[in-house]
């Protein structure tokens, strides 16, 4: 909130200021991630794929279950906006917000990527992250944020009056239309993403959402194994690094890499694909 308050504050307000907060949701409850067996995968992967998403565009990419993925720089600072769909049924797609509200506002090595409701289970796992080193900053950014929401055309409208067709969700809805042969169901799909190397935060002083220069250089990479099988949609965000603007092609941008890898299957031994969330939908409305 950045207004001047117009209301008096109460003689015990910061009795109330004072209270301590608690944590919304624990993950300490949630289903542990097995690091023996990840380790094991990592260790017998091999690569099977290679997909090169081109600047100020998006691919989507197919990665089986029990696989794993990297999104690479490649040649320069570049972020990337990151859709998962379930390949089997894209009805069920990444939920940023549950995923905020479990892991926080930024996400890194031994957290999940979650799919919406009614589903509400792992989608991918990150296993790897060469940039987890970076921590939090001065100002409160950190990188891999799963706060923002893609860059858009009709944000950019509202505030340009400029019809610009390269922003992340434009470029998302046409590489998932292209991979479906259906552009208008594709804009429905296409949701709030990941932002991979981008570095965010909320100001200090008045709480707005920022993003500044990317620390990622070339061959940094985030890896993820996939606990289902999933279609993945990548764009080269026009913002480059995201030093300074996203809805324009001023900013110089880069290639990204998305490498797929398959594991030695008897590593995965016992593993199984995490079911469908089981709470019975019944809503507490009686027949």
């Amino acid at each position: 909130m950045k207004y001047t308050p117009m209301t008096q504050a109460p003689v015990d307000a910061e009795a109330r200021k004072a209270i301590k907060p608690v944590i919304c949701y624990s993950p300490d409850t949630l289903p542990p991630v097995d690091v023996a067996m990840i380790d094991r995968a990592r260790a017998s992967m091999e690569q099977i794929d290679r997909v090169v998403v081109p600047p100020r565009e998006a691919e989507c990419f197919h990665v089986p279950e029990g696989h794993f993925f990297r999104i690479i720089s490649s040649e320069g600072p570049q972020v990337g906006d990151l859709n998962l769909w379930n390949y089997d049924n894209p009805e069920e797609r990444f939920y940023s917000g549950k995923t905020r509200a479990l892991h926080g506002t930024h996400i890194s090595t031994g957290d999940r990527m979650w799919s919406t409701i009614p589903y509400l289970r792992p989608m991918v796992t990150v296993t790897h992250d060469t940039l987890d080193w970076y921590g939090w900053d001065e100002f409160g950014g950190s990188v891999h944020d799963v706060i923002g929401t893609r860059c858009d055309p009709y944000t950019n409208y509202l505030l340009h009056q400029d019809h610009y067709h390269h922003c992340c969700h434009s470029n998302l809805t046409r590489a998932f239309g292209k991979h479906f042969g259906d552009y208008a169901k594709g804009e429905l799909l296409v949701h709030d993403v990941m932002n991979v190397f981008m570095c965010t935060g909320f100001t200090l002083d008045t709480h707005q959402y920022f993003m500044k220069a990317s620390p990622v250089r070339p061959g940094d990479y985030i890896e993820f194994f996939a606990e289902m099988n999933i279609l993945g949609g990548l764009s080269a965000c026009p913002g480059g690094d995201c030093s300074s603007e996203h809805s324009s092609d001023e900013a110089a941008c880069h290639p990204l890499v998305v490498e797929i890898y398959r594991p030695d299957p008897a590593t995965l031994e016992g593993w199984k694909a995490p079911a469908i969330n089981g709470y019975d939908r019944s809503h507490g409305i009686k027949p």
